[in-house]
């Protein structure tokens, strides 16, 4: 009996064992939310990005002012359409509630302005005026940065006239662009050219070209004489321009207009005659002849003298290369 009470007592308990609890759907919910988020998100990017200036201001006066109903807004909208103006249309649609108000004509719809046809001509022309001022000083811009071009600033002249802009590259003193009497490009004006030719590679305007030379006579034989060197120059200048990156589809066209639109009237045999003439051409005179190709034009300026009369010149001509023999003007 001893010996049973010394012996330890073993107690057995049972151990229970029972399925892993649930954790519930809280995370779920939680990430619909975070999908939901990033989908808006991705939404409001998307729409931003297709939107431009004038729709993202309306995008951002429908925030300050989302009342369709005129007076419900505690501050009134300083929109187009007044208060409530937050309906004006984001984007073009087929459904017969967009329109101005949101909500059909009895919630104050607008008849789109109607401008004429004189109208509509201005504001395009100003728009076009715009864009040529932008690539003026783009050019410019370049001109100055570009170390190919700088050291012959003073032969580039870029202004605007009424077909568009010009850059004129004259010659000068002890600097001509071309071979005495011939059509063959100097170095640097090759140079030159093709740099030009990729600035104003900008997919948007036609380029005229036109050749002019001094008044100095020449003739060779075949009757090839300074418009019909001319006329080659401006060619040779067209391929330089080519070469240098410009799409040849956009040159509209190749002229040689001799000594008859001379820059310096003053001096008809200064070198600033001898030049290549570059015009950019706005929209309306892509299909109108040249303006500097009109005779009694102001040196520079591109638009007849006041009182000047239309002269009748030789006819405009392309011939063949003269032989070594011919003399002319540089």
């Amino acid at each position: 009996m001893a010996a049973n009470r010394d012996r330890p007592v073993i107690i057995l308990r049972p151990i229970k064992r029972v399925a892993a609890g649930h954790h519930g759907g809280a995370w779920k919910v939680a990430y619909a939310d975070f999908v939901t988020a990033m989908m808006a998100f991705f939404l409001v990017m998307w729409i931003v990005g297709i939107t431009d200036k004038q729709q993202r201001a309306a995008i951002s006066e429908y925030f300050k002012n989302p009342s369709a109903v005129v007076g419900k807004s505690l501050k009134p909208a300083p929109g187009a359409n007044g208060p409530g103006g937050a309906a004006d249309r984001l984007i073009p649609t087929t459904s017969a509630v967009a329109v101005a108000g949101g909500h059909g004509a009895e919630f104050g719809a607008r008849e789109p302005m109607k401008l004429s046809p004189q109208q509509a001509k201005d504001i395009a022309r100003e728009e076009e005026k715009r864009r040529l001022d932008e690539l003026k000083r783009a050019l410019e811009e370049a001109i100055d940065r570009s170390q190919a071009l700088a050291p012959f600033k003073d032969q580039l002249l870029i202004d605007l006239t009424p077909e568009g802009l010009r850059i004129q590259i004259v010659d000068r003193q002890n600097r001509p662009m071309f071979d005495t009497a011939s059509a063959s490009l100097k170095g640097y004006a090759h140079k030159l050219l093709g740099e030009m030719g990729g600035l104003l590679n900008d997919g948007h305007h036609r380029i005229a070209l036109s050749g002019h030379t001094d008044e100095a006579p020449y003739h060779s034989l075949g009757g090839y004489g300074n418009w019909e060197l001319s006329a080659e120059r401006a060619n040779a200048a067209r391929r330089a321009l080519v070469e240098g990156g410009l799409q040849e589809d956009r040159i509209s066209r190749v002229v040689g207009l001799a000594a008859s639109v001379p820059f310096d009237k003053t001096d008809p045999l200064s070198p600033v005659n001898r030049r290549i003439s570059i015009v950019v051409l706005n929209p309306e005179a892509e299909n109108a002849p040249p303006a500097d190709s009109l005779p009694g034009t102001l040196p520079g300026k591109g638009a007849p003298a006041p009182g000047a009369l239309p002269e009748v010149g030789p006819p405009i001509r392309v011939a063949n290369v003269p032989d070594e023999s011919g003399h002319g003007n540089g």
